[in-house]
């Protein structure tokens, strides 16, 4: 290959193209035009001589001479931004897009104090949120699809580094005004009363939580599954039915709904930060991860 025709613009679409696998997604990823970037691959494919991504179903397949260009590319690109920003990163005047995958309750827990800090910390700081699926972590964080992940803590994987961020609680919610909800529910008062749970996956009625129950010999009454917690507020707020949802997510509870402990369930869970070593070095993304931390320790609302 005649690398005096080679152009660092070249590099970085390739880099896009083997990470998003279609024409469009890498020219919005790159703030450029379709027809650009066509010509680009075009450019890439003489330089390469080779195809190095071919159509497919969907999007297109990297040959195996683009898989094997792949990683040396992307860490050749990653040390040579890191480099470039260690210099000069000012999150006043920082032009940089983050992705961060993670739960809807994430988004509500953690990203939205977030981006109210960037508004005024980091004007220029962008966040595009993508949905969490943990089979594909490593694989999204490897590839640049995503930047940061926030989820429960994951085992070791190679290549990934993770921090602690807090210890999440359960508190029950029901509407104010309830005819049988009062502080100090037992454990047999909250079993008779009719549930709503969370079912990522859809259509379960059985959480931990009910295993928990059997084992102190209760079983409560769960009348509804939803898919996610951000719904549940809403039906419980217009009904009799209660739910247990993590504290963080009602940090400002509305007016209608009343927060009810219930020290004898101790079901709760972890959050924390995932990374790629890729980005572990990136002035900009190191500043990042100080502020979600910052924010994420901001003590919860307590009923």
């Amino acid at each position: 290959m005649d690398t005096s025709r080679l152009d660092l613009n070249l590099l970085v679409t390739l880099e896009a193209l083997l990470a998003e696998r279609n024409v469009t997604r890498a020219a919005a990823r790159l703030h450029l035009s379709q027809p650009a970037v066509s010509a680009q691959l075009a450019r890439l494919r003489d330089l390469f001589d080779d195809p190095l991504l071919v159509p497919a179903r969907r999007g297109m397949t990297p040959t195996a001479k683009a898989l094997e260009l792949a990683g040396p590319l992307r860490a050749a690109l990653d040390q040579l931004r890191a480099t470039l920003e260690a210099r000069d990163f000012d999150p006043a005047t920082a032009d940089l897009t983050v992705t961060i995958a993670c739960s809807d309750y994430i988004q509500a827990a953690v990203v939205m104090p977030l981006v109210v800090a960037l508004r005024a910390r980091a004007p220029g700081v962008r966040v595009a949120v993508r949905h969490l699926m943990p089979d594909l972590i490593e694989q999204q964080l490897a590839s640049g699809e995503t930047d940061l992940v926030l989820t429960t803590p994951q085992p070791a994987q190679a290549h990934l580094r993770a921090q602690h961020l807090f210890a999440e609680t359960y508190v029950l919610i029901g509407r104010r005004g309830h005819p049988r909800l009062r502080r100090g529910l037992s454990i047999e008062a909250y079993a008779e009363l009719e549930h709503v749970i969370v079912s990522p996956s859809g259509g379960h009625f059985r959480t931990p939580v009910d295993e928990g129950l059997a084992a102190l010999g209760h079983r409560r009454k769960v009348v509804m599954s939803a898919a996610s917690f951000l719904f549940i507020p809403e039906i419980v707020a217009a009904s009799d039915l209660v739910a247990l949802v993590p504290r963080r997510l009602l940090r400002d509870p509305p007016a209608r709904l009343v927060m009810i402990d219930v020290p004898w369930l101790a079901e709760g869970f972890e959050v924390g930060l995932i990374w790629h070593e890729r980005t572990h070095g990136h002035a900009g993304q190191r500043w990042l991860r100080a502020l979600i931390a910052e924010v994420a320790g901001a003590a919860p609302f307590a009923p």
